[in-house]
């Protein structure tokens, strides 16, 4: 039987997609996640612009308690986490939640550099992990949300036909990651044929595959670094257009986070 005939693409989009609580839920959640992420991510580049001083800045008690704007996700997610497992709620309550909840994403994601370097490195070259990390959720939960699903297949798959799949479904993705290509092996898992692209393209320098596969004076290295060059510069473009350009004090220590410092203090600092 030929491989094509046993890998499927199917996202089903109904006529009455929001009709079903479930995916009506996750489609309010990725929506109220974007919106939150795009809103904070917005106000911390206001507060480090001099021109909109009147902006307002973070929590700071006068004991100089600082509070991230993380900690109010995590309390969002909390509390809808919490009330959706001890509740059977019907709609519109069930919506309320998953808006709540996605808020709450939007908030703690914006600041997920912060968890993995644990230090303020919102502003630093550092912080576009948060960027990355914000996009890799809302594709995976984009492509769960329009019915996508990892090693899809007919109803009726044999037993021989599951193992295949799953095995080159895994394969591939796990080519393309090795490659260096991470998230189109993330995507792969559900779309096999971005996992594929990813597999024969011509792999990063710095990964694993270029390293153990490429002559350090190789064509095909240098032609990996000219295009990952291209590839980098196209994606901090668009990274800074959405999220802010990164910036780095003096000696090479990231300076603290524009998203939670005061703001007069700040502004005083980009004079």
């Amino acid at each position: 039987m030929p491989l094509a005939s046993l890998l499927t693409l199917r996202i089903e989009l109904p006529a009455h997609f929001l009709d079903d609580r479930g995916r009506r839920a996750g489609f309010v959640l990725i929506g109220a996640f974007l919106a939150s992420f795009l809103f904070i991510r917005t106000s911390a580049r206001l507060i480090r612009s001099p021109k909109v001083p009147w902006w307002p800045g973070s929590v700071k008690t006068a004991s100089g308690l600082h509070l991230h704007h993380l900690v109010w996700g995590i309390l969002l997610l909390m509390g809808s986490g919490f009330l959706g497992f001890i509740t059977d709620p019907s709609s519109p309550r069930t919506e309320i939640l998953a808006a709540v909840f996605g808020i709450g994403l939007g908030l703690t994601l914006d600041e997920f550099a912060l968890w993995i370097h644990l230090r303020d490195v919102y502003w630093a070259d550092e912080g576009r992990a948060s960027f990355d990390a914000v996009v890799v959720a809302a594709t995976i939960g984009g492509l769960i949300v329009l019915g996508a699903g990892p090693f899809d297949l007919h109803h009726n798959s044999s037993i021989d036909t599951l193992i295949t799949v799953v095995l080159t479904d895994v394969i591939l993705a796990m080519l393309a990651i090795f490659k260096g290509k991470r998230l189109l092996g993330l995507i792969g898992l559900f779309v096999v044929p971005v996992s594929l692209v990813g597999a024969m393209r011509l792999a990063a320098p710095d990964s694993p595959w270029a390293r153990r596969f490429y002559d350090p004076s190789g064509r095909k290295l240098a032609r990996s670094r000219a295009r990952w060059e291209r590839i980098t510069a196209r994606r901090r473009r668009i990274s800074d257009a959405i999220a802010g350009a990164p910036e780095v004090a003096a000696g090479g220590e990231p300076p603290a986070s524009a998203a939670d410092a005061p703001p007069e203090a700040l502004r005083e600092s980009e004079r």
